[in-house]
């Protein structure tokens, strides 16, 4: 519910109960324990897909000692394969690092070789080989990043080439409505007939527009970025398990972001840690349509009476049966 540790301890104080923020904290610390192998069982499904979503976000962490916080960061992964016609269930995990170097994400995705699709963000693109080999992922781009850009200058009605540029856009994703769920290759073939062209004219529209205005306006900013992407903007319409947009990790990341502000910062590194297990298994539970609570309480449950590491998977939130 998003609710923090100091907001809880008022509420039991006000119904008179004397509850502890320094207990709470151990607890949370403990579940964060036990529930860790469940969530390193989820990334290494997550990673069996053909596609990731990846995106990163700010976790203000307390330092040690100091009182003041720095910035940290929380990584998240997606999976969901259901816009192709996938059987998975769609699952999201979270990683927290004090970072938000390349290093983390090779960290985190080394071996990984399917489609990784992301933001513009510099540290996906390093992971890629330029020689064009097979041994990294193949990155495939967020219209909807782009798209922004160009709202932006749409709604301060100083662009009529931005207007233009939405409108075309959005018959995108009127095309991917009529697709979703179908499989690669009737997605694929759709986009070739319905969507290719209208790209190829949003990219001669960007080219001729290049040409005759100010490379310093906030304009030529937005068309820059999509050009200089155009590569990974074009994959979907050659391959059907790629989405238009990344929407589905922003989506997981955006309950974060609303328990961030609510909490203000993370105590520790190792509360940071707890906050991306438990925040991986929870929200995994409401991608599946899964009731949390009842989850954690019968997970937990299980846990202390010696559930089988071998049998991990069935704890999984896709496979709870009340």
């Amino acid at each position: 519910d998003g609710l923090p540790l100091y907001r809880q301890e008022g509420i039991y104080a006000r119904d008179g109960v004397e509850l502890e923020r320094r207990l709470m904290a151990q607890w949370m610390g403990r579940l964060g324990f036990e529930l860790d192998i469940l969530a390193d069982h989820l990334f290494a499904e997550v990673k069996k897909g053909e596609r990731i979503f990846a995106d990163e976000t700010t976790l203000p962490t307390l330092r040690p000692g100091s009182g003041a916080a720095r910035k940290a960061w929380l990584w998240a992964y997606a999976r969901d394969d259901r816009p192709f016609g996938g059987q998975a269930p769609p699952m999201v995990v979270y990683r927290f690092e004090d970072s938000r170097s390349g290093d983390c994400v090779r960290r985190h995705l080394g071996g990984y070789s399917g489609i990784l699709q992301v933001d513009g963000y510099t540290a996906y693109t390093k992971l890629t080989r330029k020689d064009g080999g097979n041994d990294g992922p193949r990155l495939a781009g967020c219209w909807a990043h782009s798209r922004r850009k160009f709202y932006e200058l749409h709604v301060a009605g100083i662009s009529e080439v931005a207007t233009a540029t939405l409108e075309m856009m959005a018959k995108l994703w009127e095309n991917e409505a009529a697709i979703r769920g179908c499989a690669p290759d009737i997605r694929a073939s759709a986009r070739q007939t319905a969507s290719a062209p209208i790209v190829e004219a949003l990219f001669n529209l960007w080219q001729n527009t290049l040409a005759r205005i100010s490379g310093k306006s906030k304009l030529a900013e937005a068309i820059r970025y999509a050009m200089t992407r155009r590569t990974v903007f074009e994959r979907f319409l050659r391959d059907g398990r790629v989405e238009l947009d990344s929407n589905i990790v922003e989506r997981a990341i955006r309950p974060q972001t609303i328990i961030r502000k609510n909490s203000l910062f993370a105590g520790s590194d190792g509360g940071g840690r707890t906050w991306a297990t438990i925040a991986t298994l929870l929200q995994t539970c409401r991608m599946n349509d899964v009731d949390p609570t009842a989850w954690l309480t019968q997970t937990l449950q299980r846990i202390a009476n010696q559930w089988p590491s071998s049998d991990i998977d069935a704890l999984m939130p896709w496979n709870y049966r009340a």
